[in-house]
């Protein structure tokens, strides 16, 4: 279990085992592997509670994320937790969640695996929340894995309230390909070949740029201008797909940060929360 790491960061022992079967067999393998963080303005409340109090509260009217990391380590990585932190206390309730495959987490982490973890969580959140709006936010590979459940969800009639794509990619190809480590050994003889190939065997794509054209959701991207992992003029081309393919051009938004923060530290920048509450409340008005 995570020891305790955000002022006003509580966490409960995990839900029992939702209703529905698909959340139900999920639960049974990562129920050691969610953290729920209440807003810091609940904190003190947050106290001693049980793991019934921390469902009811998620019904309290402070929104809801649901938090997808990134490829490396799991949810406890330190910037990650500087993240959730600058999330409470802006007044969200955060759950961060390791998929299958990562942290204590059982299981091999497929493409498939990693959605279908990400719209059980979703989903269960959905039915402890009432009228409470839940968005889904990915970082890097968990951009991928946010908009494949989001498209799973709308083809089901179930728009997700709002994503957040952080330092997001057109898809995986494209990513590793021009992964910087990688770059060196683009010109030898085969060698995108054999990516391509393990890429295509283990059928790992994370179609970004085709998920964001079949969406409705609000969508906000948000990326740094000296982020050299996934470099911005990927997350500049998905926006230009999804602006394009929205029907409703407002529900669109990207928010380009100046250099400093690299690729995984935009939770340091003193405008992240304003522009995430900012496109959320305008959205959800």
């Amino acid at each position: 279990m995570l020891a305790q790491d955000c002022q006003a960061a509580a966490t409960p022992e995990p839900p029992g085992p939702p209703a529905r079967d698909c959340v139900a067999a999920w639960w049974d393998m990562v129920e050691r592997n969610l953290r729920h963080t209440v807003p810091s303005c609940r904190g003190e409340d947050a106290k001693g509670k049980d793991r019934g109090w921390y469902e009811a509260a998620l019904r309290d009217g402070n929104p809801i994320i649901v938090y997808l990391h990134g490829s490396a380590e799991h949810r406890a990585a330190s910037h990650r937790l500087r993240l959730v932190k600058v999330l409470s206390d802006g007044g969200f309730h955060v759950l961060s969640v390791d998929y299958r495959g990562f942290g204590d987490s059982t299981g091999k982490p497929t493409e498939e695996g990693l959605t279908v973890d990400a719209i059980c969580v979703y989903e269960w959140t959905k039915a402890r929340s009432g009228i409470t709006p839940v968005c889904l936010w990915g970082h890097s590979l968990g951009t991928g894995v946010a908009t494949n459940a989001a498209k799973v969800l709308e083809e089901k009639g179930c728009p997700v309230d709002a994503i957040v794509l952080e330092a997001p990619f057109t898809n995986m190809w494209v990513a590793s390909i021009n992964y910087p480590l990688l770059k060196i050994y683009r010109n030898i003889p085969g060698f995108l070949r054999t990516l391509m190939d393990a890429l295509r065997k283990d059928k790992i794509v994370f179609p970004n740029d085709e998920n964001v054209k079949f969406l409705s959701s609000p969508l906000l991207i948000l990326h740094g201008e000296d982020d050299r992992t996934v470099p911005l003029e990927y997350g500049k081309k998905l926006y230009e797909i999804a602006h394009k393919a929205y029907r409703n051009k407002e529900r669109v938004k990207m928010v380009i940060f100046p250099p400093g923060f690299q690729h995984n530290l935009l939770c340091k920048s003193p405008t992240l929360l304003i522009a995430v509450r900012d496109f959320l409340s305008k959205q959800w008005s």
